[in-house]
């Protein structure tokens, strides 16, 4: 058994892969297996892998499939990785050489089931580091973890047990697998550094705002109703209920505003309000909600029909402010 498996899924990343894999070849940690899954790219992405399955071939291990996205390819991948502990890296994202390496070392001291890290947002022009929150137990997990797959080691056994994987075909894919995941994991730790350098590039299906966002509310209904099948919902219906909200009325409506269709955009934002009160209608009751003094909660707390038009009418103006003055640049 090798001590970590890293799955990384690729489709026409020609442009960024050679740095992901340069920082994943040259990792402090030795034992280390890389999986790469050819999700039916077109450009010169495959020769590079190539080059370096060639020069590589004892951490590399090198998958093909036809294309089905993002969670497809993760899921087609886990059933060949053979590490203790399970890893997945976006292709066009990379890593710091030590990450590994310092995260297996922190999970086999303390005995996690998941190890989480801080990470950048790498923009063109900037760099800025997301510092997490460190929760102690299960509920406040629910409520404060980042839901992104690559800042995290995931015991191999807990996935096995839990049999949780990506959803094919959604966006926000991480979204529904961490949330899944949660009531399956006992210990976390934390290493409180920046390990991944996530790129933010312009075309990437996350900066792609259409129809397809609604599928925020797809991914949620899932993780709701696997609580309720699995006699969880209970116990955890004040997190549920808060992590929804959330979604909805501030990382939600900040991407549906970005959508320049009109009709969309206002279709959206109707089946926004129309979702968060039909699936929690006493959602303003929340004693999470209700008990948080942050600037985000005091926000939730001012929601109401007229305030919803207006925050995202002034959204809407904002977003286009910034895109008109980058366009003049």
């Amino acid at each position: 058994m090798k001590s970590l498996s890293v799955i990384v899924p690729f489709y026409n990343v020609e442009n960024y892969i050679e740095k992901c894999l340069e920082t994943l070849v040259n990792q402090t940690l030795q034992d280390i297996e890389i999986i790469l899954v050819n999700d039916g790219s077109q450009d010169k992405s495959v020769d590079i892998v190539k080059k370096y399955l060639n020069k590589y071939p004892n951490k590399i291990t090198y998958l093909e499939k036809e294309n089905g996205g993002l969670s497809d390819a993760r899921n087609y991948a886990l059933p060949y990785a053979k590490g203790e502990y399970i890893a997945f890296l976006d292709s066009d994202d990379y890593v710091e050489k030590t990450m590994y390496k310092d995260m297996y070392e922190l999970a086999k001291k303390e005995n996690s089931d998941m190890v989480e890290c801080d990470f950048y947002w790498e923009y063109p022009d900037k760099k800025k580091e997301d510092i997490g929150i460190i929760y102690k137990n299960k509920k406040e997990m629910l409520e404060k973890v980042r839901v992104v797959a690559w800042n995290k080691l995931i015991k191999k056994e807990i996935l096995e047990k839990s049999k949780i994987i990506f959803p094919k075909a959604y966006r926000y894919e991480d979204v529904e697998f961490t949330y899944k995941l949660i009531p399956y994991i006992e210990k976390v730790s934390f290493l409180k550094k920046p390990c991944v350098h996530y790129i933010q590039r312009e075309g990437s299906i996350s900066n792609k705002q259409n129809e397809r966002n609604k599928e925020i509310f797809d991914v949620l209904e899932h993780v709701i109703n696997y609580y309720i099948e699995n006699k969880w919902y209970n116990e955890y219906k004040n997190e549920l209920e808060y992590v929804y909200v959330r979604y909805a009325f501030c990382s939600s409506m900040l991407r549906i505003v970005k959508i320049e269709d009109e009709e969309i955009r206002k279709k959206l934002l109707k089946l926004t309000w129309k979702k968060v009160y039909t699936t929690f209608p006493s959602w303003k009751k929340n004693p999470i909600l209700r008990n948080k003094y942050d600037l985000k909660s005091m926000y939730l707390r001012t929601i109401n029909k007229f305030t919803f038009k207006m925050y995202s009418n002034l959204l809407y103006l904002a977003q286009n402010h910034v895109k008109n003055k980058k366009e003049k640049k």
